[in-house]
């Protein structure tokens, strides 16, 4: 009998969310238990989590040192699995086995260092050349992207009034939404690229950066770059930054675009509406809990303006 799983604290907080998260989390512990079990892993080491995951350091019965991670069964990750078995371990992850009915994935074992301390220029070009790794062609079992963002461009249209957002930012993302969702996918996409979901690995003997937690779909690689000016944002205004926040935002975006080989306007154009659509998520959280937007989520939508505005100053 494997030993009991415990949630973590930070993860098991997500109940807020709603009942949804509560009555995953509440199973989460037996899933683990049975998937360790049906797999014969033993747990070794303290666990971690990611925002709707847990993930456990494994041994294998043949001793090979692994990850389990075990996730909330959301649309977003249906097809996690699909992209990693297609990737093969370039620029990514190994995937090692699946349940997916579970949300369960048996992953190789990365170190736990990450982006995050890696100097924000130097981090952008290591996740821009990922991007070649990940964007491969579209995959017929993945869901287009431009379904999901035509869904929540819905939203923000009718939340547009109350919204805590200049409303020329929101017709703006309407606007060019609107025309973006009717271009055809052309390419698999990771859909949330950060410092944060790179970790150091190795590959042919050799330390490298590989990418972790796809939120898998077909569409634009142009998607990509939003949570990488996002992600690390008091960095821009922390004491010795060079410039201002505008200028910290504009520098990592130029480096992913011209490291990537994008097109900057379309670019430009994707980081706009991610942006706001960001910042309208907040208001949805805040308004599904009956409540006004909390300290957090006032910065968060800030730090979403904030972008928006910068990649077009």
């Amino acid at each position: 009998m494997p030993p009991s799983v415990v949630v973590p604290a930070d993860l098991d907080g997500q109940r807020a969310l709603g009942p949804e998260w509560a009555a995953w989390l509440d199973r989460l512990p037996a899933i683990t238990r049975s998937v360790l079990d049906d797999w014969e892993l033993t747990p070794e080491g303290t666990s971690w989590h990611g925002f709707c995951s847990l993930v456990l350091p494994v041994t294998t019965g043949d001793g090979t040192l692994a990850a389990l991670k075990v996730g909330l069964p959301d649309d977003e990750s249906e097809h996690e699995h699909l992209a990693l078995q297609r990737w093969g371990g370039r620029g990514a992850v190994r995937l090692l086995r699946a349940d997916p009915g579970r949300r369960a994935l048996l992953l190789e074992r990365l170190d736990r260092e990450d982006l995050t301390e890696s100097w924000d220029l130097e981090a952008c070009a290591v996740v821009a050349s990922r991007y070649a790794d990940l964007h491969v062609a579209a995959m017929p079992q993945l869901r287009a992207q431009a379904s999901y963002v035509e869904t929540w461009l819905a939203a923000l249209a009718r939340d547009a009034q109350e919204v805590p957002i200049p409303r020329r930012l929101v017709e703006q993302a309407l606007a060019l939404g609107r025309d973006l969702v009717t271009e055809p996918a052309t390419a698999v996409i990771h859909g949330d690229l950060h410092y944060g979901n790179v970790l150091r690995g190795r590959r042919d003997g050799e330390d490298t950066w590989l990418v972790i937690d796809p939120k898998p779909t077909n569409g634009d690689p142009h998607y990509e770059l939003e949570p990488m000016l996002r992600d690390r944002f008091a960095e821009y205004a922390a004491p010795g930054a060079a410039g201002s926040v505008r200028d910290g935002v504009r520098r990592r975006f130029h480096a992913l675009v011209d490291a990537a080989g994008f097109d900057e306007d379309r670019a430009r154009d994707w980081v706009v509406i991610r942006s706001v659509l960001n910042a309208h998520w907040a208001h949805e959280d805040a308004v599904r809990a009956h409540r006004r937007l909390d300290a957090d989520e006032r910065e968060h939508v800030t730090a979403c303006i904030t972008v928006a505005k910068a990649v077009q100053d």
